[in-house]
């Protein structure tokens, strides 16, 4: 505890003694320049020759000679009172959004490289806020600090703090006979940037989140920089500071879908969740095109279309791909496939069935689950490529339908790449889900319309008459 103690008094005499700083920064504290300078002679200011009616009539200003030192010098006091010692390696030129050599697959590469690209660009303009989320060691600190000592290297006043720091430090004003609590809260709430490492990982106490949402409403209201970074899912935090986090006119949301950087897991994420290994023969050239049955024309153009479709996302994952249709007329297989595919170039997808994903979920209540539901939920959620295989599958509860709900507006506000399969009718389906399957700019819909396997005698004798609905795109509202 002494060294964060002696970090306060520090960051207290930083902000508590501004003016003084300004003096010296101004030269007015004895500080001399260079005795040989034609201008000050050594005096180290100069109070320039102005009208009366001039705005600086009467002020001074830092002489030439001196104002490379004084800058400096205002530098270190912003660097020690940012609380960044320990922190100076953290750049971006330190940063590798590659991982270590190897060990990362492409998917986690693009997603650092992302991180990396969006945290720069917030350096630069320090407008709105940053909200970094993702596993331990993946690298949310690090970007934090690079922020946070790019600032400070363009001489923004900044403070970087965990925040069960930022907790610690205001109870210490109550006893620090120094500064007043009032004047070191009004220092958190006002500074140009603040950045909160490790949010979440405070002792949730009514004391504690009434502090944190009093800091972070204040810099709502008022638009001031905030960067901050948990390893929590924003669904889980304080519901008043959860709504804020959420306000997509001022946060920028990052998740950061890498391992540990200090122990890069091995080629195989989501082994645990994913189905997908039980499909690997499951690809497109083993796909049945079914030219042998005598199907009819708009049945086998429907099925080409299917086909066709699920290709060209696989090349090149984006937006939402649905698959509807009865059951066995091969969405799964199409769905796997493209998961397959993926995985092959280095991309690796989380293919689970709906009431799966669902047991999942609810594993995670049990005592002795290892990993707990923030996490799991986080981790399906934020998949670079979900594929859900049988919605519709599942036992539709108020809980399910919340759970689900959660799901889609999430990848759907990110535009994440995602795969549906469902032999449910879409307008049995949730309202809250068919709105946002509606969206035509990121969902395709590709119906199957086509008899199942199963049935494929029964369709040499007797051939399906078409249903006469569009075979792509149609909700039937």
């Amino acid at each position: 505890m002494a060294n964060l103690d002696e970090t306060i008094r520090k960051l207290a005499a930083g902000l508590a003694g501004s003016q003084r700083a300004d003096e010296q920064a101004q030269g007015l504290s004895g500080t001399t320049g260079n005795p040989d300078c034609p201008i000050c002679h050594g005096v180290g200011y100069v109070r320039r020759e102005l009208p009366l009616t001039d705005p600086n009539f009467g002020k001074v200003e830092i002489c030439d000679c001196r104002r490379e030192e004084v800058i400096r010098a205002e530098h270190r006091r912003l660097y020690e009172f940012a609380n960044l010692d320990n922190l100076c390696q953290y750049t971006f030129d330190s940063f590798k959004p590659r991982g270590k050599e190897g060990t990362l697959t492409p998917g986690e590469v693009l997603s650092l490289e992302a991180a990396y690209a969006s945290c720069q660009s917030f350096a630069s303009h320090l407008d709105g806020w940053l909200l970094i989320t993702g596993k331990y060691g993946c690298g949310k600190t690090h970007l934090a600090a690079a922020i946070a000592n790019q600032a400070v290297s363009l001489g923004v006043p900044t403070l970087f703090l965990t925040a069960p720091d930022l907790l610690d430090w205001l109870r210490f004003a109550y006893a620090d006979p120094e500064i007043t609590y009032e004047t070191r809260f009004e220092e958190i709430r006002n500074i140009r940037l603040l950045v909160l490492d490790d949010f979440g990982t405070e002792n949730a106490t009514p004391w504690s989140q009434e502090k944190l949402f009093q800091i972070l409403n204040y810099r709502y209201i008022n638009r001031l920089p905030l960067v901050i970074t948990s390893n929590q899912a924003v669904e889980s935090i304080e519901p008043r500071i959860q709504s804020r986090l959420q306000d997509p006119t001022l946060v920028q949301r990052i998740f950061m879908n890498a391992p540990d950087y200090r122990n890069p897991k091995a080629i195989g994420a989501h082994s645990e969740l994913s189905s997908l290994s039980l499909y690997l023969g499951q690809t497109f050239e083993s796909f049945n095109m079914r030219e042998s049955e005598k199907l009819p024309a708009e049945s086998q153009a429907s099925l080409r279309q299917a086909v066709e479709a699920a290709r060209r996302f696989a090349e090149k994952p984006r937006g939402w791909l649905v698959f509807t249709g009865k059951y066995a007329t091969g969405k799964t297989h199409l769905a796997a496939a493209i998961g397959n595919f993926v995985a092959s170039a280095g991309m690796l997808p989380l293919f689970i069935s709906v009431p799966d994903l669902m047991d999942h979920l609810r594993s995670t209540f049990h005592p002795d689950s290892r990993e707990s539901y923030d996490q799991r939920f986080d981790e399906i959620k934020s998949a670079p490529l979900l594929i859900l295989d049988d919605l519709g599958g599942q036992n539709p509860t108020q809980w399910v339908k919340e759970k689900l709900d959660q799901l889609f507006n999430y990848r759907y506000a990110a535009e994440l790449p995602t795969v549906v399969t469902t032999s449910t009718s879409l307008q049995k389906l949730d309202e809250r889900l068919v709105t946002r399957l509606a969206d035509r700019k990121l969902c395709r819909i590709v119906e199957l319309d086509v008899p199942p396997y199963h049935r494929m005698q029964e369709t040499k004798n007797s051939p399906r008459k078409s249903s006469g609905r569009s075979k792509e795109g149609s909700l039937d509202f």
